[in-house]
């Protein structure tokens, strides 16, 4: 097991505003705006005036899609348009992964694996480092350096396995995972971007 680096995995988180706030801006960025409602002039029908303004006693309309009437349209109801988008500056995303990072070290979440341990294409393989590390009922995030060809057909089939690159890392994956297993590539690559090391 590797010693990690304090600056990354070792910091003391002693709130969670600054996780919520990126965990929450992964999940508003990642909403789509697909929800439409009618407006009353896009309500098909209505128009013809229900009955003639004055005489009858009843309150005057000019149209059945009027939006207080059954079948009628929304008022400000969705466009499609909305933007649910949350912008936090590049310095804090790097800070909420750091105390992420931490906080999952702190609950002894975080596996480095050893140079040695190199996957070759096979589902089995991935499978049984998995199962040593006795992972193979956990959702793990995998971290590497690079997503290679022989890594991407050991880890496709384990449907309780996400891949991700290190300079891809969030909030939301490192939150929800239950496990966070490091290549030793992919360790250097997060300690390197983490650091601002170039």
């Amino acid at each position: 097991m590797a010693t990690l680096d304090k600056d990354v995995f070792g910091l003391s988180v002693e709130n969670h505003e600054l996780v919520k706030l990126a965990y929450d801006a992964y999940l508003a960025n990642s909403r789509s705006s697909h929800a439409k409602t009618l407006k009353r002039g896009e309500v098909r029908g209505g128009g013809k005036k229900p009955w003639k303004q004055k005489g009858t006693g009843r309150a005057r309309f000019g149209s059945t899609r009027n939006p207080i009437w059954r079948h009628g349209g929304v008022a400000f109801g969705r466009t499609g348009e909305e933007n649910f988008t949350k912008k936090i500056s590049r310095s804090a995303k790097l800070q909420a992964v750091r105390q992420a990072l931490s906080i999952k070290n702190k609950d002894k979440a975080v596996f480095v694996l050893e140079p040695t341990v190199k996957l070759d294409g096979k589902t089995k393989t991935a499978a049984k480092v998995l199962k040593d590390m006795k992972l193979e009922d956990k959702l793990v995030l995998a971290v590497v350096s690079e997503k290679t060809p022989e890594i991407l057909r050991s880890t496709n089939n384990l449907p309780n396995v996400k891949l991700v690159r290190a300079t891809y890392l969030n909030v939301f994956d490192i939150m929800n995972a239950d496990a966070i297993v490091f290549g030793d590539a992919g360790y250097k690559a997060t300690v390197k971007w983490l650091k601002g090391e170039k």
